[in-house]
Parts: structure tokens; C-alpha cells; sequence
């Protein structure tokens, strides 16, 4: 190996290798516990830490998929949802000049929205779906770190 000098300290230089050569020390052997003794060859620890971490990685990579699918959904349709009557409001006011006959339709259109839906024991309104969203959105990106560190283990 070669070496350069810088003041006092002596810094080896990395060794180059071809980029069509086979390195059999960095890929293959990177995921294997070094042996010590010929009967451990089948490390049991290793093999079930690998497989803790596999299956974590898993499971937080897959809701971050999730996540990231339905959180602009949630988002979008509570942002909707809560503009929706300002801008039936606002059409109002100006067919209210127009036509008697398209602001009772307008006014009927309004008061038909809901400010609230119950399915079961969930309430939805157009709050609750944008806190949904944003919340949706911080487990994504709190899955995404634990996916990260899940793999770095692995």
C-alpha cells in the first residue's frame, strides 16, 4: 500500500482497483460474521437480527407507502371541503342580483353541503381531513427515517 506524508502524520493512500475487477472482500462478505471457531458457521443471532430488521423494514416502508398515497388525498379533499361553501358563498352574493330563481337554487346548493359526516363512530369534517393529511405526512417521513436506520442495521 502506498502512503503520503503531511507534516507529521503518515495518511495511507487507497488502493485502485479496476472497475472490471472482482472485489470479493467488500460485497460478498459484508452481510457474513466473521468466522471464529469452524462448528459456528451458520450464525443463528445474525440471521434472526437480519431478519428483525428485514421484516421492520418492512412493515415502516410499507406505510410510509401509505402514507404518502392517501395524505394528499386527505389534504386535498379537506382543503376542498372547507373552501367549498366560501366560494358558494361568494357566487351567491353575485347571482343574488341576477335571478331570484339561481340564487334559491344557490342558496339550496349551500345549505346542502355538510359541515360534518358520521360513518359509524368516525367524524370527518374539512379540519379534521387537513390535520389527517399533515399528520399522514409526518408518519411518512417518520417511516422513511426508520426505514433508513432499519436498513443501515441490516
Amino acid at each position: 500500500m502506498r502512503s503520503r506524508q503531511t507534516g507529521r502524520a503518515q495518511h495511507p493512500l487507497p488502493e485502485t482497483i479496476a472497475m472490471d475487477s472482482f472485489n470479493p472482500g467488500r460485497a460478498a462478505n459484508r452481510f457474513l460474521a466473521p468466522e471464529r471457531d469452524p462448528s459456528s458457521r451458520f450464525p443463528i443471532a445474525r440471521l434472526v437480527r437480519v431478519a428483525a430488521c428485514a421484516a421492520f423494514y418492512f412493515l415502516f416502508y410499507f406505510v410510509q407507502q401509505v402514507t404518502e398515497l392517501l395524505a394528499p388525498l386527505l389534504l386535498i379533499l379537506g382543503v376542498g371541503w372547507g373552501i367549498l361553501p366560501h366560494l358558494i358563498g361568494a357566487i351567491s352574493t353575485t347571482a343574488a342580483s341576477a335571478d331570484p330563481q339561481a340564487r334559491d337554487i344557490v342558496t339550496h346548493v349551500a345549505s346542502t353541503i355538510p359541515q360534518q359526516i358520521t360513518i359509524g363512530s368516525h367524524v370527518f369534517t374539512a379540519g379534521s381531513l387537513v390535520v389527517d393529511g399533515l399528520l399522514m405526512m409526518a408518519a411518512a417521513a417518520l417511516c422513511a427515517t426508520l426505514a433508513a436506520i432499519a436498513a443501515r442495521e441490516m
